[in-house]
């Protein structure tokens, strides 16, 4: 395709002939800006986090076919300024509320002896730096080649990435060390790209939010002899070697890229409480979020269909069984996987209809019998049968009185199905539909715009115990610091089939993990996901007996949206302390990698006062649980001990919250 790039024009912001530098603080003062113009004419920006080089100067710039827009230059650019503060509700995530907090700066540059602008906005908070860049509505339709927006490293940073390394994919894989001098012109590192500065334990994470018309991004090497990365974009589908567009515009509106961020912290711990990714998506779309409820929710697809019944499988029986053991164990929602349509497929195959069960699933019967029982129903679907039917489907289902959709298999971030994110999410509001979407690309804001997109995958979770070797407790510890740092991950944990690494067996029907029950259940703390799936089959949970097995008590007692997050401790790969508070009662989840550790927490984030401690750790073998309760205070320590690839909860209440129970 080189032969394109040589007939088109580069939009390029020249700045004018005099040296120009501009300068943006975050409101805290520890993260800088610096937009400059180089030698040759095109403007840099740079930043330096507590006064050192964080991004070295990088280029700016967008490639398009509007004729000879920026041939000529842009004369100095027009400059405004603003401060915001301002505080918006979450209304199901890591925290009740999160800042709006960012100076920003607008620069708006005019063609030299032309008609047209390019504006560039840069937003700095404390948790990290944005900017996008705008173009004004033109007088005809034009297309998009890329950008030549870098991020230039200012050393050889170490970091972790998901090298997809194609464009079409399921963003689904591990984020694995990588130097960044190590990094290829080939690669494709999926959002985020997270990397550790070597000053201290800080750390940065190159992210995008708010994309709306616009492919996602993938990050490659900068260049030849270049220590950093640039932004690539997947084509459009219907783009050939003529014209490779990746995006096509009208020109009758006004185009935003997303926001390219870098998301800064002391360390890597405090990405993960960040929420500057959901901060930077477009605000609420919908007024009214009351009907929007977070939960737990039963799950037949992981487990093989198994259930306690005669015939186990895709059937009235089975699901009947699912509701009745959601009830029993207190889950909100069951979810009734592939299968359940007629023509249902992971495919795009012709004849399905979405609107009609097949003939062992009585649709109308399994709805009211989790009504009965206060349980809803969520269905899954191939997202281009759905689409196929997608106004009349959503009409049914809210008819049907459905809670949500599992939305499947898009595997892909191009601008055609960015498109079809901001199609069904607002459709499915409408009708009051939940919605979780698989085969997802990374988590960009959209959780903010529309609170109905509950959770997300875009991750590998559990699912790959089924047949492979892949789940490790390494990468599970590293999830949180890298994937998670974006938005919810519908992991899908609850496998009660505990083994260590060396006993684990591949089981695509029953399957199996290779981490012990206490990293099992301290995942429903440290995983985001406002929807969050209790995986195994029925009979998993329950001793011969008919009694509880270890640790339910506490995936019944968890919630699955929070007040405040807090990471305590760990680091990208090793292990990681998680501290979640809902109401004056706090919960906490530790996992670790393969390596087994004693963890000593202090309690100085409780507040006064007296508080009771329920902590399960991992016990003599990969499926029990040992236990203790005692009073602390928030002068006192925690001990949680981990086995190699384990983990360990508690649940800390207040003594008079423990005593109005009573």
């Amino acid at each position: 395709m080189r032969h394109s790039l040589l007939l088109l024009p580069l939009l390029l912001m020249a700045g004018a002939a005099q040296a120009e530098t501009w300068n943006l603080a975050s409101p805290d003062g520890q993260i800088a800006v610096t937009v400059d113009k180089a030698d040759n004419g095109l403007p840099k920006y740079s930043v330096s986090y507590r006064g050192k080089p964080v991004i070295a100067p990088s280029e700016l710039g967008l490639r398009t076919d509007l004729a000879g827009f920026g041939a000529k230059g842009f004369d100095a650019p027009a400059v405004t300024t603003r401060t915001v503060n301002d505080t918006y509700h979450i209304v199901a995530g890591k925290a009740a509320s999160a800042p709006d907090y960012y100076n920003e700066q607008t620069l708006t540059f005019h063609e030299t002896g032309g008609s047209r602008d390019l504006t560039l906005i840069f937003r700095a908070y404390d948790s990290g730096v944005a900017f996008r860049y705008v173009l004004p509505a033109q007088n005809a339709a034009y297309g998009l080649y890329g950008e030549t927006t870098e991020f230039a490293f200012a050393a050889d940073y170490d970091c972790w990435g998901l090298n997809l390394g194609k464009f079409h994919n399921a963003h689904e894989g591990e984020f694995d060390p990588v130097k960044a001098s190590l990094i290829r012109d080939h690669s494709l590192f999926d959002s985020p790209l997270v990397c550790k500065t070597g000053d201290g334990q800080a750390a940065f994470a190159l992210a995008e939010s708010d994309i709306d018309h616009y492919p996602a991004t993938y990050y490659s090497r900068a260049g030849d002899n270049k220590l950093g990365v640039a932004i690539h974009l997947p084509p459009r589908t219907d783009a050939d070697d003529i014209k490779p567009y990746v995006a096509r515009f009208a020109g009758d509106a006004e185009v935003k890229t997303p926001w390219r961020v870098i998301m800064v912290g002391d360390s890597p711990r405090a990405l993960v409480e960040s929420t500057l990714i959901a901060t930077l998506g477009a605000p609420s779309q919908i007024t009214d979020t009351s009907w929007i409820k977070p939960g737990k929710s039963a799950w037949d697809w992981w487990n093989g269909f198994r259930a306690p019944v005669a015939n186990p499988g895709i059937n009235t029986e089975t699901y009947k069984a699912y509701v009745d053991f959601a009830k029993e164990m207190g889950l909100d929602y069951i979810l009734i996987d592939e299968g359940w349509y007629t023509g249902s497929s992971t495919r795009p195959k012709p004849g399905a209809d979405v609107t009609r069960p097949i003939a062992a699933v009585d649709m109308p019967a399994i709805i009211k019998y989790a009504k009965e029982r206060n349980v809803r129903v969520m269905v899954w679907l191939q997202w281009q049968q759905l689409d196929w039917q997608l106004d009349d489907a959503l009409a049914a289902y809210e008819k049907w009185g459905l809670a949500g959709i599992k939305v499947d298999f898009m595997d892909r971030s191009d601008q055609d199905i960015t498109d079809y994110y901001h199609r069904i999410l607002p459709k499915a509001a409408e009708h009051h539909l939940l919605v979780d979407l698989h085969g997802a690309y990374a988590p960009s804001g959209l959780l903010r715009t529309y609170p109905n997109y509950i959770t997300q995958e875009g991750v590998p979770g559990a699912e790959y115990n089924k047949w492979t070797t892949r789940i490790t407790a390494t990468h599970n510890v590293t999830l949180p610091f890298t994937r998670m740092i974006l938005g919810p991950i519908d992991y899908t944990p609850g496998g009660f089939g505990n083994r260590t690494p060396q006993t684990f067996e591949i089981h695509v029907d029953h399957p199996l993990t290779q981490t012990t029950r206490g990293q099992a259940i301290a995942m429903y703390v440290v995983y985001d996901s406002p929807l969050v799936m209790v995986a195994d089959a029925p009979q998993a949970y329950k001793k011969p007996d008919g009694t509880w097995e270890d640790g339910v008590d506490f995936i019944q007692a968890v919630p699955t949206t929070w007040d405040e997050t807090r990471v305590l401790q760990g680091d990208i790969g090793q292990y990681i302390v998680t501290a979640r508070r809902k109401g004056d009662t706090w919960y906490v989840g530790a996992m670790t990698n393969e390596q087994a550790r004693t963890v000593e927490l202090p309690l100085s984030f409780l507040d006064a006062g007296r508080y009771e401690a329920t902590s399960w750790q991992d016990g003599e073998t990969p499926t029990t649980l040992s236990h203790t309760t005692q009073a602390v205070g928030a002068g006192d320590r925690l001990t949680l001990r981990l086995a190699g690839s384990g983990g360990g909860s508690a649940i800390i209440r207040p003594e008079k919250s423990l005593k109005r129970k009573k």
